[in-house]
């Protein structure tokens, strides 16, 4: 997240998960959870693009033994929502350019493209962040 964003939110919650597709829905149910305390009336949409988040981190870091951890802050009325892994020196994050009936996977970064207000992503140190903003 970048230095005037931090400054400007508060984090509402913080979980660390095993880089393991039981982990998706845990943590969509994490956000939720979060999200519906913090006065979010239907997080429906932060809890499915959580869960294409975390999917694509199980499927695509190159280190699964580091875990995936999901934060998420309050800015004003926004959240803004974060999925960390090991990252890849594979691939990167890319909204595909077309989609097809027929595929079984390639829609989660669409998604986030289409349903969040913004996001993006960015290496770290230790790896990989993917971000997305929803209104409260």
């Amino acid at each position: 997240m970048s230095a005037e964003v931090v400054r400007a939110a508060t984090l509402v919650g913080r979980t660390s998960l095993p880089a393991a597709t039981e982990s998706v829905p845990r943590a969509r149910r994490y956000v939720g959870e979060l999200l519906r305390k913090s006065g979010m009336k239907d997080p429906g949409e932060a809890e499915l693009l959580v869960s294409e988040l975390v999917t694509n981190a199980v499927a695509h870091a190159d280190s699964v033994s580091g875990g995936v951890s999901v934060a998420v802050f309050r800015r004003g009325s926004d959240f803004h929502i974060e999925v960390s892994d090991g990252g890849s020196t594979t691939s990167t994050p890319q909204v595909p350019v077309e989609l097809y009936e027929d595929s079984e996977g390639g829609r989660g970064l669409w998604l986030v493209r289409e349903l969040a207000s913004s996001w993006g992503w960015h290496e770290t140190e230790s790896g990989r962040v993917v971000w997305f903003r929803v209104a409260g």
